[in-house]
């Protein structure tokens, strides 16, 4: 396994993969911190395609991301996780929605421990998803980076710059 950092407008990303699929997307900010495994090398050169799209997202030029994801997860956790790919750049859905999509109409919330489980953060857009009444609910990131991401993607200036990273 294979890691790097990526310098974003949220903080520094940590990226993690092998040489053809990308496994996690961390943020700096974590509910549940994850850092370099003892284990996993150092190399940058594998993550060059993610950053280039990475850097075209946050500049507000890549909508839909082409990289290869393998998440590590439940296959119910898998079937959201496929599931919010499906959400389409500076769209926002609800858990339920997501529930309904995948054929769970009362599972709301697994669907919300499952998207709060996603490791591979902004590629699948789990920050996509809000409360049925319209609020931001919790984000791995923390709910200045959710409003940020969203506010990017609506082509709004967040209220909530990252100075201190």
């Amino acid at each position: 396994m294979y890691y790097s950092h990526y310098d974003s407008p949220v903080g520094q990303l940590l990226l993690v993969g092998d040489t053809q699929n990308i496994h996690r997307i961390d943020f700096p900010i974590n509910r549940r911190p994850v850092g370099a495994d003892s284990t996993w090398e150092r190399n940058d050169a594998t993550f060059r395609t993610l950053r280039e799209e990475l850097d075209a997202y946050f500049k507000g030029t890549l909508k839909n991301f082409s990289v290869s994801v393998a998440p590590e997860g439940t296959t119910f956790q898998k079937t959201v996780w496929n599931a919010l790919m499906q959400i389409e750049y500076g769209e926002k859905c609800t858990y339920a929605d997501i529930a309904k999509s995948i054929g769970k109409p009362t599972a709301s919330r697994a669907v919300g421990s499952a998207n709060g489980s996603n490791p591979i953060s902004i590629v699948v857009p789990c920050h996509r998803v809000i409360g049925t009444n319209g609020t931001l609910t919790g984000y791995a990131g923390g709910l200045n980076t959710k409003h940020w991401l969203l506010s990017h993607e609506a082509g709004e200036q967040s209220l909530f710059p990252f100075d201190e990273w």
